[in-house]
């Protein structure tokens, strides 16, 4: 998987759906109610969170994408806790808060990271007048992407205007569908069903190559461009015309809380597909974000760093004898990914367990170990005209063979310090009896924050030493 984030802070999303407040309650049960078999919570803490289009919302927006949110709520607290939450992350609320009903809320009471119990609060709002359309088609001609997240609460009950209105905009759409019947959704560009709501529309298949059949023939039915299936421990199905189908494997690694994974597929996919990516592109996003997610406990977002690191588990960067350029680009992926940059350099002529030792330790102090070695020319100059016994290629290949050592580059100054300050390395180590301003490059390391460290040689063992022992002997 050859995969890169595109950049979610050039694009734009619309959300349009039902919006609800999570709400939970937290506390320790110790004893079980003299009123009735049921435990008793002694609630300490709560918590709000955004949920349905609210949490897709949420999710494009830690992407770093601009967010706009329609929907129709209460004109109540619940409207306003979420409000709060939405705006805390820069997304926009275009709430149609009817003041005859109230805002769909859940509420969960927790305890030891165990659900005891869920009460809904909510109201069809089908019965209530639908979303101001004419509104809704300045915001769609705002922005990049369109996304429908029904959670079959009535806001969606007839989505077709805005198809249409997308439709004529040019811009792409992008369907949570909820329910028995698919029909409205027509015309989407985009649909994306579990495997037990797909098999509510289409049938239940006897085996994957009937399932193969009826998502062709149901992508078909509904004239939309592209159908995704999640299938949970399968991973995703992606059907679009005139391709074969593409099957995605899951990335999840522990399954805590599957609450709200769906969410996250939907805000990545459209925050994905925004910032330029291919819908392959964004459907493999997708997958990882979905791997991240259900490893967190009820409705929880995905950050950008937490993807890139998922795509280093899927993809590790190159390691090995590379060149400057090289080395900057695998740093911005690294550091993306919160990843630590150790930097240390030297002559290296003679590998042995001084080198070996030092190197070890300094691997330690971060997550990857540059190298950077004294070019032939650079050592002769330090070293004197019998220097190096061995050329820069074969040191750095050595080198690059060290289980502690990531990359390997090379320098031609007598110094190192322009090469530090085009890497710019969170920690830089240098080796011997040095003080902090004498180790070239310090200055930069310490002026973005970083830090330098000095490390002990182990006595007695140096290149200097091995050669003249050669000679005598």
């Amino acid at each position: 998987m050859n995969l890169s984030l595109p950049k979610f802070n050039n694009s734009s999303v619309l959300v349009i759906g039902d919006i609800m407040l999570d709400r939970y309650w937290y506390g320790d049960t110790g004893r079980i109610s003299p009123e009735a078999p049921v435990p008793v919570v002694n609630v300490n803490n709560t918590e709000d969170r955004a949920g349905g289009a609210g949490n897709v919302a949420l999710n494009i927006a830690i992407l770093g994408c601009d967010v706009t949110l329609c929907g129709i709520t209460g004109d109540d607290e619940a409207a306003q806790s979420l409000e709060e939450i939405l705006q805390h992350q820069q997304v926009r609320c275009h709430f149609e808060k009817r003041t005859h009903q109230q805002t769909i809320t859940k509420l969960r009471v927790m305890s030891r990271s165990q659900q005891l119990l869920r009460a809904d609060f909510e109201k069809d709002f089908s019965l209530s007048n639908g979303l101001d359309i004419e509104h809704i088609r300045k915001l769609i001609e705002q922005h990049d992407v369109v996304v429908l997240s029904d959670y079959g609460k009535g806001t969606l009950s007839d989505p077709q205007p805005i198809i249409q209105a997308a439709l004529v905009a040019g811009k792409p759409i992008i369907v949570d569908p909820k329910g028995s019947d698919f029909s409205k959704y027509r015309q989407a560009t985009l649909i994306t069903p579990n495997q037990s709501e797909f098999e509510a529309i289409a049938g239940k298949p006897d085996s994957e190559e009937s399932f193969l059949e009826l998502a062709k023939k149901t992508r078909q039915s509904l004239s939309i461009d592209s159908l995704l299936v999640t299938r949970s421990e399968k991973g995703m199905a992606l059907f679009s015309a005139n391709q074969e189908p593409y099957l995605q494997p899951t990335q999840a690694r522990e399954v805590y809380d599957v609450t709200g994974a769906g969410d996250t597929v939907v805000a990545t996919l459209a925050g994905s597909m925004a910032a330029g990516a291919t819908l392959r592109e964004a459907v493999q996003i997708a997958n990882l974000a979905a791997g991240v997610v259900v490893g967190k406990l009820g409705t929880a977002t995905v950050t950008t760093q937490e993807l890139s690191y998922a795509m280093l588990q899927q993809q590790p960067l190159e390691k090995g004898v590379l060149t400057e350029l090289q080395i900057i680009q695998l740093i911005r992926q690294a550091k993306a990914s919160g990843e630590k940059i150790v930097m240390t350099n030297g002559c290296f002529d003679i590998l042995h367990s001084g080198h070996v030792s030092y190197l070890k330790q300094a691997a330690k102090l971060g997550d990857r170990l540059i190298v950077a070695v004294n070019s032939d020319d650079s050592v002769k100059r330090l070293k004197g005209p019998s220097r190096p016994i061995n050329p820069s290629e074969q040191r750095m290949t050595v080198l690059a063979e060290l289980a502690s050592v990531d990359w390997v580059v090379e320098f031609t100054e007598d110094t190192p310090q322009r090469l530090i300050e085009a890497l710019a390395p969170d920690v830089l180590v240098k080796g011997g009896d040095y003080k902090v301003e004498e180790i070239a490059g310090s200055e930069s390391v310490l002026a973005n924050g970083g830090d330098v460290i000095i490390l002990d040689f182990i006595d007695g063992v140096s290149t200097t030493k091995i050669i003249d022992k050669s000679k005598r002997s």
